[in-house]
C-alpha cells in the first residue's frame, strides 16, 4: 500500500502546483479564475488540473460559492500526510539541535551564549 506521503511529494514535484500552494498560502482562499491570472502561460483549464491533482494529495481544498470554486490549503490534510514521513527524520534534526544547544552553553562558567531568536525557537522544537 502507498503511503500517504508518496501523493503528496507527486503533487509538490511539479512547480505549477508548489506555485499555486505559495498563492494560497500567501493569499487565501482563491478562484481557479484568481489563479490563473498569475499564470499568463496556462489557461484556467490547465489550472484547474493541477487544483484536481492538489485536492487528490490532500493539499488544498474547495467550497462552492455562486459559480466559483474558491480552493484554500487543507492545513490539517498537509500535516498528516508530511508528518509520518518527517518523524522518520527526526532524531537527525533533534539531535543537532541539542548539539547546538549543548555548543551554546558554556560548560565551564555555566554562562549561555546568546543565540539568535530564530536559532532559540528551533531548539525549543
Amino acid at each position: 500500500m502507498a503511503d500517504k506521503s508518496d501523493a503528496l511529494f507527486r503533487a509538490l514535484g511539479d512547480p505549477t502546483r508548489r506555485r499555486i500552494l505559495d498563492l494560497l498560502a500567501e493569499r487565501g482562499n482563491l478562484t481557479v479564475s484568481e489563479l490563473a491570472a498569475e499564470f499568463p502561460d496556462l489557461v484556467a483549464s490547465g489550472i484547474s488540473k493541477h487544483l484536481m491533482s492538489l485536492r487528490a494529495a490532500g493539499l488544498v481544498s474547495a467550497v462552492r460559492q455562486g459559480r466559483h470554486q474558491v480552493y484554500a490549503v487543507h492545513a490539517k490534510a498537509f500535516a498528516a500526510a508530511l508528518t509520518p514521513w518527517i518523524m522518520k527524520y527526526e532524531h537527525y534534526w533533534s539531535d543537532a539541535l541539542e548539539r547546538l544547544r549543548d555548543l551554546a552553553e558554556d560548560k565551564d562558567t555555566g554562562n549561555r551564549i546568546e543565540l539568535p531568536k530564530s536559532v532559540r525557537r528551533a531548539a525549543r522544537r
